[in-house]
């Protein structure tokens, strides 16, 4: 088998894998095989972050950083019109680029960020998916109570499409 063949088996589904398209919903290119960290500000996630971008590094990997934030969606209760918090993307990215230079040094590596809004475990698995990425990294709940009521680690070992890296 050529590397045109093995170019054209790659971009095939799997089986049982929804098709991906050449643009995730949110409209930007999609990354090829990129290295997925996601990030909350907690230590445990700092120590993902700073894994990811070594790991992104090592296999020649984009690097995208992604940190999900609640629907921020909420019915008003005099009217009932849906409301959205508005988006502070620019302030976003730039927080999660200021916390990745403090983990690491971005030198070599491609980077990008994302903002996303919803469940962190669903939306880091669809990011995954999306992007097609190589391996997803996060960081270990902490809190003992997470054990009990089921924890994003432990949601994302079990739905997510690609290898999931926990990191303590």
């Amino acid at each position: 088998m050529g590397q045109a063949d093995m170019d054209q088996a790659e971009s095939y589904p799997h089986p049982g894998q929804p098709e991906r398209h050449g643009r995730p919903e949110d409209g930007r290119p999609r990354l090829v095989h990129p290295v997925i960290a996601g990030y909350d500000g907690s230590a445990s996630s700092r120590n993902a972050l700073a894994y990811a971008a070594g790991m992104a590094r090592r296999l020649g990997r984009p690097l995208l950083v992604i940190h999900v934030t609640s629907a921020g969606i909420y019915c008003e209760p005099l009217t009932g019109q849906v409301v959205g918090v508005p988006e502070g993307t620019a302030d976003l990215e730039t927080w999660l680029l200021a916390e990745l230079d403090q983990v690491t040094d971005r030198t070599g590596l491609e980077v990008y960020v994302r903002a996303r809004r919803g469940s962190p475990a669903r939306e880091l698995a669809a990011a995954a998916a999306e992007q097609g990425a190589d391996a997803l990294v996060i960081g270990a709940s902490v809190h003992a109570w997470r054990h009990l009521a089921g924890s994003v680690p432990g949601w994302l070992a079990r739905h997510a499409r690609c290898p999931v890296v926990i990191v303590p």
